[in-house]
């Protein structure tokens, strides 16, 4: 009785650390902005005008502050995700559209941070993206949420992306009848707002296309805490 006692106690012990190992928590912190190619504050006539025309591209970026992912730490390390569709991206938690996604880390990432980056990438946009079809380093300069600069967003990766954003204004207001018509891509984010995307290209070969979006009420910027 008294060896079954022990074996059983050694039993729970290594259960114990098998659950350790397996179950590493995550927790990061940051800003997050998002571009689309179609307006997400509008009002539904204009956004009835462009359903099956617009809306096929998108770019989600995360601006870690701090936290790790998976047991890897991502301080400072910022992470993009490029989408392309079918068709018009809507409400991913009602009507998602599977498309293909390039990730984008960055080159200042170690090997591991850029497979952490990635992984953590996969399971937020895995809404819009079924085929994650590449995975490339750049330098990456991301400006979001500053203060004293509601609104306003600056990121750039190498060559490949270039995005610029500020805050709406009532002259935005086309039709007076807008409102957040599409939610974001992406869960779990805090003090989202709408914004004026001036500029949103993306010049990368990994989808077999490129776009560059130009002065729509296409973009978010939020802070996430998870």
């Amino acid at each position: 009785m008294k060896w079954k006692a022990i074996v059983s106690a050694v039993s729970l012990v290594l259960a114990g650390n098998v659950m350790a190992i397996n179950e590493t928590p995550s927790n990061l912190s940051g800003d997050y902005l998002e571009v689309r190619s179609c307006d997400v504050y509008t009002g539904p006539c204009f956004a009835n005008g462009e359903m099956g025309l617009s809306g096929k591209a998108a770019m989600m970026v995360w601006k870690i502050r701090e936290g790790s992912w998976q047991g890897t730490q991502l301080d400072g390390l910022n992470v993009i995700a490029v989408i392309g569709t079918d068709r018009t991206i809507g409400n991913v938690r009602y009507n998602p559209r599977q498309g293909k996604a390039a990730i984008i880390t960055d080159s200042s990432a170690s090997k591991a941070q850029k497979k952490a980056l990635a992984d953590f990438v996969r399971s937020k946009a895995d809404a819009v993206a079924s085929e994650f079809v590449s995975v490339e380093s750049a330098d990456i300069a991301a400006s979001l949420n500053e203060p004293n600069k509601p609104g306003c967003a600056s990121v750039k990766a190498g060559d490949i992306v270039n995005i610029s954003t500020r805050c709406l204004t009532e002259k935005d207001d086309l039709c007076g009848n807008e409102r957040l018509f599409y939610p974001p891509m992406t869960s779990a984010l805090d003090e989202v707002q709408p914004a004026f995307t001036e500029v949103a290209a993306f010049q990368g070969q990994t989808l077999n296309r490129s776009w560059e979006m130009v002065r729509n009420r296409g973009a978010y910027l939020a802070s996430f805490n998870q």
